[in-house]
């Protein structure tokens, strides 16, 4: 258990941050999930849309300290280039 005040604090502050990042992240799982979804589906429309919407969301995690940076980058990068193999 905690014997100072600062300690104390460590311990509220780091719970709520631990839970908004776990929550960030699970919004950008399921993000990346519709846009999946729509592409083996084969839905070009829906998978562009959704990749419209996952992208700031992974970036968002990305400034935001959630993912890494090349991590995000990588998401982005592999959907696009699936949404466009499925183009044409």
């Amino acid at each position: 258990m905690p014997s100072h005040a600062s300690a104390e604090k460590r311990i509220r502050k780091t719970a709520r941050r631990t839970a908004v990042n776990k929550n960030r992240k699970s919004q950008i799982r399921t993000a990346v999930r519709k846009v999946e979804e729509a592409l083996a589906a084969g839905n070009q429309e829906a998978a562009a849309a959704a990749l419209k919407t996952a992208e700031p969301q992974i970036m968002r995690g990305v400034s935001r300290g959630v993912i890494h940076k090349n991590a995000g980058s990588r998401k982005v990068s592999r959907l696009a280039s699936r949404l466009k193999k499925l183009k044409g």
